[in-house]
């Protein structure tokens, strides 16, 4: 109890304030809406039984998580704070993927910038393969090392 002002809690549910009361540390009398919000949802009797089962210095965390939850449930009341943490899951997975586009599209520039090996004829190599296919130009083959590679980093 601070001064002779009650708590939060106590104004709310129109008692007298005492100065071993559970919810004057957490919920002063200048933020009602604090402890209103936690009430609506979880209830006084629940709130108190939880901060009366931690120890002491666990205590503001478990009000500060409590306030969070149920400012969240009344936001979203089917999904409160899961639906939260859901969205901002699929917003990180989202940046990863285009980061991952972001740095194939670097590495093909990249590949792109390199100055391509000098062509030698097949010709040179062996006359006698004209049923054989002919090798692929550096051209080609690049675009080929250059689709592998967009392949297996998009799935690392």
């Amino acid at each position: 109890m601070e001064g002779n002002s009650p708590c939060a809690s106590c104004k709310l549910l129109r008692r007298r304030c005492t100065k071993d009361c559970i919810f004057a540390p957490y919920f002063p009398s200048d933020d009602p809406h604090k402890f209103s919000i936690v009430h609506k949802i979880f209830g006084a009797s629940n709130v108190s039984k939880m901060l009366q089962e931690l120890p002491v210095h666990q205590r503001a965390d478990a009000v500060s998580s409590l306030v969070y939850e149920a400012t969240a449930r009344t936001k979203d009341p089917v999904y409160g704070c899961v639906g939260a943490i859901s969205y901002l899951q699929n917003q990180v997975s989202q940046l990863q993927m285009q980061l991952a586009v972001a740095q194939t599209e670097i590495l093909c520039a990249q590949m792109q910038q390199e100055p391509p090996m000098a062509e030698q004829p097949v010709e040179a190599y062996d006359n006698n393969l004209t049923g054989m296919p002919q090798l692929m130009n550096n051209a080609s083959s690049s675009n080929l090392a250059q689709d592998q590679l967009k392949r297996e980093f998009l799935w690392t």
